[in-house]
């Protein structure tokens, strides 16, 4: 008898083909654990349900206790909130993103593609998430600068414990972030030195703040059939895949992943399942996944896909940052996901 973990976008009826007798309704939002006598997965367009083979009761036991919730972002440039399609930060003339078409400049290279600059501060953003209890979302300072590392101290003071901190990060500096009010300190290029996984950096930042302070970015792109992370603005690949082994490896180190797709981020063309799918399947601690969310209905999926296990970041596709969705929708679909009421 296999494990099933059954998942429903809406409220509907559960037919079991499997000798069974009668229907069984499954509330929407819900999670129910089924024992079927083979393996197949069962999909239903219709019924707007999933059905996941769950490797173990444990699992599946897991998969229904965590609540998927929405981590709010706040990415700095040049003293500004802004989103960015975060594989074109290199240092170019910025331009305005043009959804049909990506511009260059005039020696043929590709510009700084922005999608949203703010007229809030990023102190404002971190008002907005505490005040409706968005825990765990991150602060990005995209550039070096004095104008950027000030937006960000403010944030973090204005929202102490409530969110992370990355760019830049090292041992000489971490815990100065973590003494501005940030829970945790996000780190990449300081641990994936010109490409190379440094095993004696992650342990040398570890000792400074501790794995329950450690966040370990993954974002990565796919290349020759598998993921990599990349490093240095998203430019350059690593020799790290993402896989089984190095989640479970680097899940000793850290309390939590960030992973962007990157191929998808910022440009909001849905979001990569398969890259959900293995987070959600293998990762040993909480991991967030951010990239190419345009509509409600993403956010379903990266539930579906990610076994109810990898939490999700929207940037981009927020009406706060220009996009489609409405922000209070999200937060809503969060606390919903939580078990509190909606909100308006």
């Amino acid at each position: 008898m296999a494990a099933f973990v059954i998942s429903t976008r809406g409220v509907g009826t559960l037919h079991i083909p499997f000798e069974s007798r009668g229907h069984h309704p499954v509330l929407g939002g819900e999670a129910a654990v089924l024992k079927v006598r083979n393996k197949e997965l069962l999909r239903s367009a219709k019924q707007g349900m999933v059905c996941r083979a769950a490797g173990d009761l444990q699992s599946v036991v897991q998969a229904k206790d965590r609540a998927v919730t929405f981590r709010p972002c706040i990415d700095i440039h040049k003293g500004k909130v802004k989103q960015i399609v975060g594989s074109t930060l290199i240092d170019a003339e910025e331009i305005s993103f043009d959804i049909a078409s990506e511009e260059k400049n005039s020696d043929g290279g590709a510009s700084l593609v922005t999608n949203f600059v703010s007229e809030q501060s990023a102190a404002y953003f971190a008002q907005l998430y505490k005040s409706h209890g968005l825990k765990g979302g991150h602060v990005i300072a995209l550039s070096k600068d004095e104008a950027s590392e000030e937006e960000a101290r403010k944030a973090l003071n204005e929202y102490p414990g409530g969110l992370q901190f990355g760019g830049g990060v090292n041992p000489e500096n971490a815990q100065k972030y973590l003494d501005y009010g940030a829970s945790h300190v996000i780190v990449t290029s300081y641990v994936f030195n010109q490409g190379e996984f440094a095993l004696e950096n992650l342990r040398k930042l570890v000792s400074v703040v501790g794995k329950e302070k450690l966040v370990l970015d993954l974002s990565c792109r796919k290349k020759d059939g598998q993921y990599f992370v990349v490093t240095d603005r998203w430019q350059r690949f690593s020799s790290c895949p993402v896989n089984k082994d190095t989640l479970e490896d680097l899940g000793k180190y850290a309390d939590e992943f960030l992973v962007h797709g990157v191929d998808v981020e910022g440009k909001r063309l849905g979001v990569d399942e398969e890259l959900v799918t293995l987070l959600g399947e293998y990762s040993p601690i909480p991991v967030t996944y951010a990239g190419g969310v345009s509509t409600m209905d993403d956010l379903d999926t990266i539930i579906e896909a990610g076994g109810g296990k990898v939490d999700v970041t929207v940037g981009s596709g927020l009406d706060i940052f220009g996009g489609p969705i409405r922000f209070y929708d999200v937060v809503s679909w969060h606390h919903k996901n939580l078990g509190k009421r909606n909100v308006n």
